[in-house]
């Protein structure tokens, strides 16, 4: 069985604990950094949206566009992206709904 950590990532302010494999680390808390910034920049740019609407936007940004991060290795963790951001869907939905 594979070895998973626990880790807290915070998206917008808000903590969610999940858990990786330890060599993911230090990527996801990179993904997560840019993408706490993107949605600081929607906030700049489209004021008076919704916080979700904003984490919907910087998340499908990221998504669609991969390049826009480091790059470092976009072909390994496309498939470990697109797995964590339905995740962080799903508990958005559960805390929204």
């Amino acid at each position: 069985m594979e070895q998973l950590i626990p880790i807290n990532i915070v998206v917008s302010d808000r903590s969610y604990r999940i858990k990786i494999r330890p060599e993911e680390e230090e990527e996801v808390r990179r993904i997560m950094k840019e993408v706490n910034e993107k949605i600081v920049d929607f906030k700049t740019a489209y004021a008076g949206k919704d916080q979700q609407d904003y984490i919907a936007m910087a998340l499908i940004m990221y998504a669609t566009h991969p390049g826009t991060s480091g790059g470092k290795a976009q072909a390994v963790t496309a498939p470990f992206l697109q797995e964590k951001l339905e995740k962080l869907e799903e508990i958005i939905n559960q805390a929204l709904g």
